[in-house]
């Protein structure tokens, strides 16, 4: 089992690495060249919702990687999973939806630009996390019932 979680933890690992990557290098350099094209405002609004998009994704990571953790420890089946999945639940949710705010400012780029194809990739920003979100959720309610019923199983015998 701890050679599929250590698997898993890797995967966390390098999904962090190019969003860090885009936040030290790619955002400003985004900032220096969309200052020649865009007005003012669209870039610097994209820009702030991208690093605070990075904040509960970095979150979500951690809950992750600490769920991965609670499993290696045989604690799948324990209140802190579940605590865990509910905090990925909601920071799927709120990149979701920090995204979300920002699909006006897409559309205006995409107008701007003639690039109809933003419009696909906002979307996508904004259904990826949504779908985590969703799966999270089923996740813990799932969690929260073989949680329940072992506790019960065990008052049982």
């Amino acid at each position: 089992m701890k050679h599929n979680t250590l698997f898993l933890k890797i995967v966390i690992i390098l999904m962090g690495l190019p969003v860090l990557a885009l936040c030290i290098f790619g955002l400003p350099a985004f900032a220096l060249n969309a200052s020649e094209h865009f007005s003012t405002w669209v870039y610097v609004t994209c820009i702030v919702v991208a690093y605070l998009a990075a904040i509960p994704f970095y979150i979500g990571l951690y809950q992750a990687y600490k769920l991965l953790c609670y499993i290696d420890k045989n604690n799948a089946f324990s209140e802190l999973s579940v605590r865990a999945l509910r905090i990925i639940k909601y920071c799927a949710s709120t990149v979701s939806f920090l995204y979300l705010g920002c699909l006006p400012f897409i559309y205006y780029a995409a107008q701007e630009e003639d690039a109809p194809g933003l419009m696909i990739i906002g979307v996508a920003f904004i259904s990826a996390p949504l779908v985590i979100a969703v799966f999270a959720a089923v996740l813990q309610k799932l969690l929260k019932n073989a949680i329940d019923i072992k506790s019960e199983n065990d008052l049982t015998v």
